[in-house]
């Protein structure tokens, strides 16, 4: 115990003695101040007849001033740090602590006992002495600090951008004793500032002059403290950069300089997410910590990129039991893992299982009973569930079916669906499936008292087998980067930024809404590619060719992120829309259809399956190529259809059969 609390006793300790400290050399200011009043009033031959008043004013100032210091704050503040803030401060305390102290002084020894000069000359002094003793700390500390010692010798750096977050950054620098840079100087695209002197550090030019800045002064690396650039901006940036050759890195924004700690510690790498320009999500906490904080809250694909960031998030508003539930064992043991140990005092579950299984499903609501579920399991590669047609119903579909038949029968207060813009006008299998579960829990929605939301949106930078990580696969391995067509495009968002709008969706979801996250202007993927070539410091097409290899099955040259019958409407937070559709099908419509697909399935008859899923879902234009795979297909000897190129697990039932998935 006392092991424990004595750290903290140590630094309460050196607190006050600190603001003891300041409060002396105050202390000795004023009293400073008022002699040196009296003296450069009479010229240095003080009247005997006034050393009483001079007794009585200098005790009142000290204690009058001092007070006013500590009610201002200005003794608790550290010298080094005192900042132009701090001078209006010291200003203001210095104005009203002369003016009360000459009021009672007035009081105690009458109006005319003190000539009125000595009241300016004590004002002007105490504000010289008690800012100019500051002053000095901070400039001898900013030329003398501990990491003065050895900076030279540090690696020549030149930092791009003579803004507010450049000079932040040059001062960090000077006080870190981690950061060994030897700044040279700065360069900014702003032509106004060349040849300025700023902080002690010349603006040398623009990013144009940078190549030839690098070879002059040997610069080893470049920091970009531009936080406020857009995409546009950092691209040619880094084209400035690239071409001098040299080592980068960058500033954050200013969400990351506020929830971080040191502005030094956050330097990083460039990273494809910048070029985004997608302002940080404000999210309203109060609303999404009111619905989670104590409850017990499951996931579903909890080991997944987005499931796994989901926990990430919600752990962040205190829930009484966060579950995780995934059959991939690795990394939901990872996710487990890392949960203890950002949020020790979490009780995260993990809970190994499919959603295909029912039982285990209903053994883990069962046991928890949780009054949240994100069901963010999904098979999501639209090239694979082409030809894996029947196992993407299996899992999109029933799966989602069986979990939500869970989450009703065990009083789920709460279920949010992950949902994808590729719902929108199906062409690919994955988003068929998809948008039958949207349709599913909008009909569960009206047949229960669980509330059922979808959230949808596009690609998500980074995610497991995402187009990101393959392009920086075939980077590091001299390329080729295959680019399917020179327009496709997609939208596209950070993994952080999808999960936590997900959870502002599911905090303002009423009960049947499909939201639409606002994903901003579609990325081209060619643009994608070369940025990303660039921030590997290559040049494409001249260090890593780029080749076009046609489009896959099932994908769309554009997605659409709403359908035409789809009707917008505005929601507490800006950057979710909501849509209301009207092709929605009841339950028992619904039943009837899932049944036949069943049917279809466990008989692997392809072109009625297909059909199915046109009469569910109008808008659905199925791949050429997997037209073609169903009008090639023929019975075998036993009348079943012979089309080996698809899968079915066989545990799916059919029709009436009490194991059947539709209940």
């Amino acid at each position: 115990m006392f092991a424990k609390k004595l750290p903290f006793r140590s630094d309460a300790w050196k607190s006050i003695v600190h603001q003891g400290t300041s409060c002396l050399r105050d202390l000795t200011a004023f009293v400073l101040s008022g002699f040196l009043a009296f003296e450069l009033r009479f010229d240095g031959e003080l009247p005997f007849r006034y050393l009483h008043a001079i007794s009585v004013a200098l005790i009142v100032w000290a204690g009058v001033k001092s007070a006013v210091f500590l009610s201002f704050g200005l003794s608790r503040g550290r010298w080094r740090y005192t900042s132009a803030y701090d001078t209006v401060r010291i200003a203001a305390a210095n104005t009203v602590g002369s003016v009360l102290g000459g009021v009672i002084i007035t009081i105690l020894l009458g109006a005319k006992s003190i000539p009125y000069s000595v009241y300016l000359l004590d004002l002007t002094l105490s504000l010289l002495i008690t800012l100019g003793g500051r002053v000095i700390v901070r400039v001898a500390t900013s030329t003398q600090g501990p990491a003065s010692v050895g900076r030279e010798k540090g690696e020549k750096t030149i930092i791009y951008g003579a803004g507010s977050a450049g000079l932040l950054l040059l001062s960090e620098i000077r006080h870190s004793k981690s950061l060994r840079c030897n700044v040279i100087g700065l360069v900014d695209d702003d032509p106004s500032k060349g040849r300025m002197i700023l902080s002690g550090k010349a603006v040398l030019g623009t990013g144009q002059d940078l190549p030839a800045l690098v070879r002059k002064f040997g610069v080893a690396q470049v920091l970009i403290a531009v936080p406020s650039a857009d995409a546009v901006q950092i691209l040619g940036i880094l084209k400035h950069v690239l071409s001098a050759r040299v080592d980068y890195k960058m500033v954050p924004g200013l969400e990351e300089l506020i929830t971080g700690k040191e502005l030094g510690k956050q330097i990083r790498k460039v990273a494809v997410e910048d070029l985004l320009g997608r302002k940080p999500v404000d999210l309203d906490q109060n609303s999404i910590r009111e619905r989670i904080e104590g409850k017990v809250v499951m996931v579903t694909g909890a080991a997944g990129s987005i499931g796994s960031e989901l926990c990430r998030q919600i752990a962040k508003f205190r829930p009484a039991t966060l579950v995780g539930f995934d059959e991939a064992e690795t990394p939901l043991f990872y996710i487990e893992r890392e949960l203890k140990a950002s949020f020790p005092e979490l009780v995260f579950q993990a809970e190994i299982g499919s959603i295909m299984q029912p039982e285990h499903m209903q053994n883990v609501m069962q046991a928890y009973q949780p009054s949240i579920l994100f069901h963010a399991a999904a098979y999501k590669h639209v090239p694979l569930m082409e030809k894996q047609i029947f196992a993407a119903a299996e899992n999109n579909i029933f799966g989602t079916w069986k979990v939500a038949q869970a989450a009703i029968r065990h009083g789920v207060e709460d279920f949010v669906m992950i949902s994808t813009d590729k719902a929108v006008r199906p062409t690919s299998m994955m988003g068929a499936t998809k948008r039958i579960a949207e349709l599913l829990i909008s009909a569960l929605e009206k047949e229960s008292s669980t509330k059922f939301v979808a959230v949808r949106f596009g690609n998500v930078l980074g995610s497991n087998g995402s187009v990101v990580p393959i392009f920086k696969e075939q980077i590091a391995a001299g390329g080729p980067v295959t680019v399917t067509h020179p327009e496709m495009t997609r939208y596209f968002m950070t993994i952080p930024e999808a999960a936590q709008l997900v959870l502002q969706a599911f905090s303002i979801g009423k009960g049947g809404e499909v939201f639409v996250l606002d994903m901003g202007k579609p990325v081209r993927i060619l643009d994608l590619a070369r940025n990303l070539i660039l921030l590997s410091g290559l040049q494409p097409d001249r260090d890593v060719e780029i080749k076009f290899s046609g489009i896959r099955p099932g994908e769309k040259l554009h997605e659409e992120l709403s359908l035409e019958d789809e009707h917008l409407l505005p929601t507490s937070h800006q950057k979710i829309r909501c849509y209301i559709g009207n092709n929605r099908l009841d339950l028992g419509q619904l039943k009837a259809l899932l049944r036949e697909m069943e049917h279809a399935i466990c008989e692997r008859d392809v072109i009625r399956y297909v059909l199915l899923l046109k009469e569910m879902i109008p808008g659905y234009n199925p791949g050429n190529q997997l037209l073609k795979t169903a009008l090639s297909a023929v019975p075998d000897d036993s009348g079943r259809l012979n089309v080996p190129v698809f899968s079915v697990q066989e545990t799916i039932a059919v029709g009436d059969n009490p194991t059947s998935a539709v209940e």
